[in-house]
């Protein structure tokens, strides 16, 4: 599905010069609406001119929640090593995943808390119970997980830019420089980003991490997470010039549980 907002009229942003970006939302382990909206969008850019640069910025939270992330993880992780075109942000659920590896403590816990557990059995791991040692879940995990796609996740940039756009996956400190942004802002503000409608950042946000209904677009941050693994909408943002289209997703139905 395409929704134009805006085609061919002035907004007052624009991508860098020659950029053609299609910004992806939370997959959270919908393997089959993220194939689904890949296509989509290949069918988009076959629609158009030749652009200088194609980029398709996933926004993070790759992972959890949704029952296929260990399919997402190994596709993007291949598509990454095929193609510059992709470039795959930190998402929140990534960082907690990390954490829990790394043994901090009560990470272990707070990651299957948020969805871990549809992870792991997507690895063919049973989660750990709450009893069961933690060293003990992360040699198991750490077993089956290629060590590759653990660095590969590791290693994934918080940000990305172009022209009068920045990506990242949960937002920003309103008042404050972007590159003077902290790491746990650019992965878990919520309140503070979604309800300031007032401060002007020097970019517009383009993030994910909040579900909504339908895509914010607001004065300057524009939020694309539809909840994929609940609604079975996955959504990309599609940024041109001054030009702005949603294409979504509509494969299959996610499973209903919190943000």
């Amino acid at each position: 599905m395409v929704f134009n907002f805006g085609r061919g009229r002035a907004t007052a942003h624009a991508t860098a010069p020659g950029e053609r970006i299609y910004a992806v939302g939370d997959i959270h382990g919908c393997y089959g609406q993220l194939q689904d909206l890949l296509g989509r969008i290949e069918t988009h850019v076959q629609a158009l001119p030749s652009a200088r640069a194609t980029h398709i910025i996933l926004l993070g939270d790759l992972i959890d929640r949704g029952p296929d992330s260990a399919k997402v993880i190994g596709s993007l992780y291949r598509l990454q090593q095929e193609t510059k075109k992709v470039i795959v942000l930190m998402g929140n659920h990534e960082e907690l995943m990390l954490r829990a590896l790394d043994g901090e403590p009560g990470m272990m816990r707070a990651w299957m808390r948020i969805g871990g557990d549809a992870t792991l059995r997507s690895f063919g791991i049973e989660p750990p119970d709450r009893n069961e040692d933690p060293r003990e879940a992360i040699e198991k995990i750490r077993r089956v997980i290629p060590s590759e796609w653990i660095s590969w996740i590791r290693a994934l940039p918080l940000t990305a830019r172009s022209g009068d756009y920045l990506f990242c996956h949960a937002g920003v400190r309103p008042g404050v420089a972007l590159k003077r942004q902290k790491r746990a802002d650019l992965l878990w503000i919520r309140d503070e980003f979604l309800h300031d409608d007032v401060t002007r950042h020097e970019a517009v946000v383009v993030h994910g991490h909040s579900i909504s209904t339908d895509v914010e677009m607001r004065p300057y941050r524009i939020g694309i997470d539809t909840g994929a693994y609940r609604t079975g909408v996955l959504t990309a943002l599609y940024l041109e010039g001054e030009q702005r289209e949603i294409i979504t997703s509509e494969f299959g139905q996610g499973e209903d549980q919190a943000a």
